[in-house]
């Protein structure tokens, strides 16, 4: 099994950055794949990116492709988000997610959910 905790979410100016971070417990965080998710209030759930157990492969939503960078460290057990030039459409709850495949996109296929970390953009 498979803790995970978010953090690094904040309110952001139209145009900056944030990283955010998400901490796994448990010793087998290396042989899953990673994803971020976000909802914004009165949204569904949206894929945002996702990354293999090795970091080899990643994936990304169009809305997100060359403003944001996922990445991971395993020996950290922590999975990164950086994102720049961040709009107000970016506002939303942001969730990690682990699961066995990097290529899958829809939240019922990720097994294990962090409580989410708050992304404000103000335009």
């Amino acid at each position: 099994q498979v803790q995970l905790v978010e953090s690094g979410g904040g309110l952001v100016q139209a145009g900056g950055s944030l990283r955010l971070s998400c901490a796994a417990s448990g010793r087998t965080f290396s042989s899953y794949a990673m994803g971020w998710f976000r909802q914004a209030p009165g949204k569904e759930r949206e894929f945002v990116t996702s990354i293999s157990w090795n970091g080899g492969m990643t994936y990304y939503a169009d809305s997100v492709k060359g403003r944001f960078t996922i990445s991971r460290d395993n020996a950290k057990n922590t999975v990164y988000l950086q994102m720049n030039s961040l709009k107000s459409e970016d506002t939303a709850v942001y969730y990690c997610a682990a699961g066995k495949f990097e290529n899958l996109r829809r939240p019922s296929n990720y097994d294990y959910w962090g409580q989410g970390t708050q992304v404000t953009v103000s335009s």
